[in-house]
């Protein structure tokens, strides 16, 4: 069945297809991946959560109906836990109503079934593309120039100027990366994240970027805080797998 993930070195997109009905995502995934995409199966709205936690995706092609909780709940789970990954519906309602909802509610695009698989090719390469476009303003594939300042461990970070400001009152410029590397643990409280989900989503899912490259920007992040006077321990290494960036104690995980 396909159901495969990408390496750093492929230039494809990866669509995670939350779909219960087995037959149906067999035969989505296939017209995909003959379409030159990659392709992961969920079957439940809990897979496809978990799986989008660790793992950098292109486009979610989501079910409203699913066994354990609508469509729809599933994306607001995702815009609450700062995932902002395109989405288009796909339902065998055909109720204005649903559809109308899908779209306020920041879906990008509605399909429903049955449908062509080149139509559907077409408006997953549409929304990708108009994606691309939005990104123009990305300082990383993770954080816009437009992103609000945020605090990180008595730190506060300003995207709009690429500035670290320390409680002393000393500003200082901060990469592209270290601010995309913050800004992602930042979202993601209390969660392990793998490297590869890290570079995912700071160098994009198609950039040849190794785990020894990241593990250096992270100590560079942890020099500067230090250098500062600023306490790190809530930012641990979870050995063999990533990182978690836990301020609230909520987890035992790393050291």
């Amino acid at each position: 069945m396909p159901n495969t993930l990408p390496t750093r070195t492929e230039s494809k997109p990866l669509i995670v297809i939350v779909e219960d009905e087995a037959e149906l995502a067999a035969l989505i995934a296939t017209h995909l991946e003959r379409a030159g995409m990659h392709t992961q199966i969920c079957s439940r709205g809990a897979h496809a959560s978990k799986f989008l936690k660790k793992n950098f995706a292109n486009l979610l092609l989501l079910d409203i109906t699913l066994p354990d909780q609508s469509g729809f709940a599933l994306m607001e789970e995702l815009k609450a836990g700062g995932m902002a990954v395109p989405v288009i519906f796909l339902t065998g309602n055909i109720e204005e109503t649903s559809k109308v909802r899908g779209l306020e509610m920041g879906g990008d695009d509605y399909i429903t079934k049955p449908f062509s698989y080149v139509e559907l090719v077409a408006r997953i390469r549409a929304v990708l593309r108009r994606t691309e476009t939005k990104a123009d303003q990305n300082l990383t594939k993770n954080v816009k120039i437009s992103d609000e300042p945020f605090d990180f461990c008595g730190a506060t970070i300003t995207p709009e100027r690429l500035e670290i400001a320390f409680p002393q009152g000393e500003a200082l410029k901060i990469g592209r990366k270290e601010l995309g590397i913050l800004a992602y643990l930042n979202a993601h409280h209390g969660h392990v994240i793998t490297r590869q989900a890290l570079i995912h989503a700071v160098w994009g899912v198609h950039a040849d970027v190794r785990s020894r490259s990241l593990d250096q920007y992270v100590v560079k992040v942890r020099d500067l805080f230090s250098e500062h006077g600023l306490d790190l321990s809530a930012f641990r290494t979870v050995h063999g797998i990533g990182y978690i960036f836990d301020p609230k104690g909520v987890s035992k995980e790393g050291r």
